[in-house]
């Protein structure tokens, strides 16, 4: 396929978002959010489980609403904007992607650990089969240097994505990393090259400039930073500076700023911000959706979260490892 030359933005807030509510949304929430993000011409919107289609369980946490419930009330609400799933084989099967798919969905994006780019392949050919927009999401692609991210990305490209994410689920990664990377994955694959930051080192915006100058073309935000650990590159902050760089979107920048104030901000439990959690997470280079895990670990046993996140660092967890949490927070207060 032709690579594409515009800028399209994914809004993520209502899956990545999830995390940082303990997947809580309403019918409603989701309803209002997706109006006005359809209203302002976002061209896609995902909607899942924080970790995907199935995710809710008491390992990643439970939601309160059906997730089908919730992509079935987003696609009601969407006349020009299409719904996007995010499926990690091992939590979600073809038999969600399927259901997703019946709703209206119209974009799967299938996420693996930066190695394991080979459990993508039945995914990612279901979704093809299933006619829709396909991507690989390589997750925590910090932790890997630059030539085994372009062999497990380019393992993606064959089994039919069309676009090939590079994921910085840490926040870890530095600028020049992130040039490195994506200027890499742009000489080597033909699909379209996307990135995903987070905001744990204050960097998501940066690094996204810089993925975009490299040649990335698909990039996620989440309004009012409504995301995992720090949240991601700000959706409505992000449309304001590509438009001052010259860099069209086609959304509506004062929707988007009505839509953070009046709709999102109500819905978050307290203000994103880079706080010692959060950063202690972007330098360790843990996985983002593990800050309230974390943070109810070290309640629970008496110990700095802090000192949690920095071993699961020292340990390379990640995601589908939560359970790790726990243990090392209990090892910790058996040592004292």
């Amino acid at each position: 396929m032709e690579r594409d030359s515009k800028i399209y933005i994914t809004e993520v807030a209502l899956r990545d978002g999830s995390h940082a509510i303990s997947h809580q949304y309403t019918v409603d929430q989701v309803k209002r959010v997706t109006k006005a993000l359809n209203e302002a011409n976002v061209p896609y919107i995902e909607v899942s489980h924080g970790d995907g289609l199935a995710g809710s369980s008491l390992q990643y946490g439970l939601s309160r609403t059906n997730e089908m419930e919730l992509i079935e009330t987003a696609v009601a609400n969407c006349t020009q904007a299409k719904v996007a799933v995010l499926l990690l084989p091992g939590i979600g099967t073809v038999k969600e992607l399927k259901e997703a798919a019946g709703l209206g969905a119209k974009m799967a994006r299938i996420a693996t650990h930066v190695t394991e780019a080979d459990v993508s392949a039945q995914h990612l050919s279901s979704a093809k089969d299933l006619g829709m927009e396909t991507v690989g999401f390589l997750m925590m692609s910090h932790m890997v240097p630059v030539d085994k991210l372009i062999e497990q990305a380019k393992l993606m490209e064959s089994y039919g994505a069309d676009t090939v994410y590079m994921v910085d689920s840490a926040g870890a990664l530095l600028p020049h990393q992130v040039e490195e990377r994506i200027r890499a994955l742009r000489n080597h694959l033909g699909v379209n090259i996307g990135f995903h930051g987070h905001n744990n080192l204050s960097l998501a915006m940066a690094n996204t400039l810089v993925a975009i100058e490299q040649g990335a073309t698909r990039i996620d935000g989440s309004v009012r930073c409504l995301g995992a650990g720090a949240g991601n590159t700000q959706t409505e902050v992000l449309v304001a500076v590509l438009d001052r760089l010259g860099i069209s979107t086609g959304i509506d920048l004062y929707k988007m700023m009505d839509l953070a104030e009046d709709v999102v901000a109500p819905i978050l439990q307290a203000p994103q911000e880079i706080n010692r959690d959060s950063l202690a997470l972007g330098y360790a280079g843990v996985y983002s959706s593990f800050l309230l895990h974390s943070k109810r670990a070290a309640q629970q046993f008496g110990v700095d979260s802090r000192d949690i996140l920095i071993q699961l660092g020292k340990r390379k967890v990640v995601g589908g490892q939560e359970d790790m949490i726990v243990d090392v927070a209990a090892e910790m207060a058996n040592k004292r």
